[in-house]
C-alpha cells in the first residue's frame, strides 16, 4: 500500500515553526551566542571568538528576552555571579549594547588600581609576572597571571603600569551591582570609566561565558570559499572561558 502524501506546504511550515520556537526557547533559558568584536578582553578571548553564554548561570531579568521587554522588574531564580566570572551584559547607559568582561568587584567592595594592580577591599590581588604576550598585530604586552581573593586565577595583559586606567578609584561598588574590568588592563572601556560603563546593575546580566563554540582570524574572504576554513583558530574549539 503506497504511503499517503501529505500537505507538503503545511508539514514544511510546521516544522520550520516548531525549530524556531525549540531555537528560542533555548537561547531565551539556556544558551545564547555571542561574538568577539574587540581586543579588550585579550588574551582570555580574541577578535573573531564565538562563544555561548548560560543565561541560566545567574537567574533571568527583562534581558534575557529578545528586545528585552519590560515585562518584570529585578530577576527570577537569582544566582550571585562569582569573583572571576566572564560575563555578558547589558551596557548601563544604554541597556542596549552588549558588553563583555569579567567580574572582579561584588555589592560593597571597594575597587581600586594603583600602578597597574588591582586592589579589593583596601588589599592587593596578587600578579605574577610570566611571558610576553604578542597580538595579532606583532604588539608585544607584559602579561600576568592575577589571582583573585576566591583562588581563580587568569591571564590579563599591560602595555604599562602608567596609563590613564592604571590608577583609578577607589570606587564603592552598590548594592545590587557589580564591577566589571577588562584582561587588557590598558586598552578596555570599563566600570573604571564610570561615565561610560559604570557599575553593572544586576538587572543588565545576561549570563557568563562559558566554551568557544568557533573561532576565525580575518584572513577569511566571502569570494574565496577555502579560506573560511583555513581562517579558522581549531585549536580553540570547544574551548572553556576561563
Amino acid at each position: 500500500m503506497a504511503a499517503k502524501k501529505t500537505g507538503g506546504f503545511r508539514e514544511t511550515f510546521r516544522t520550520v515553526f516548531y525549530a524556531v520556537l525549540i531555537a528560542l526557547v533555548i537561547r531565551t533559558f539556556a544558551y545564547e551566542p555571542f561574538n568577539i568584536p574587540s581586543g579588550s578582553m585579550l588574551p582570555t578571548l580574541l577578535i573573531g571568538d564565538y562563544l555561548f553564554v548560560s543565561k541560566f548561570s545567574y537567574g533571568y531579568s527583562r534581558y534575557s528576552l529578545p528586545f528585552g521587554p519590560g515585562l518584570f522588574d529585578g530577576r527570577v531564580l537569582e544566582a550571585t555571579p562569582e569573583r572571576g566570572d566572564v560575563a555578558v551584559f547589558k551596557l548601563p547607559r544604554d541597556n542596549k549594547t552588549d558588553y563583555i568582561k569579567r567580574i572582579v568587584g561584588l555589592p560593597g567592595d571597594t575597587i581600586q588600581t594603583i600602578g597597574g594592580i588591582l586592589h579589593i577591599n583596601g588589599v592587593a590581588v596578587e600578579r605574577e609576572q610570566v611571558e610576553d604576550y604578542v597580538d595579532s598585530n606583532g604588539v608585544t604586552y607584559t602579561q600576568y597571571i592575577e589571582t583573585l581573593p576566591n583562588g581563580v586565577e587568569h591571564r590579563i595583559i599591560e602595555r604599562s603600569d602608567t596609563g590613564f586606567l592604571d590608577n583609578a578609584g577607589p570606587f564603592e561598588v552598590p548594592e545590587g551591582h557589580y564591577f566589571a574590568m577588562g584582561d587588557n588592563r590598558d586598552n578596555s572601556q570599563d566600570s573604571r570609566v564610570l561615565n561610560a560603563v559604570g557599575y553593572v546593575p544586576s538587572e543588565n546580566l545576561i549570563g557568563r561565558a562559558e566554551f568557544l563554540f568557533l573561532s576565525a582570524d580575518e584572513s577569511a574572504e566571502w569570494l574565496l570559499p577555502w579560506t573560511w576554513f583555513t581562517s579558522i583558530r581549531y585549536e580553540r574549539l570547544f574551548e572553556a572561558v576561563k
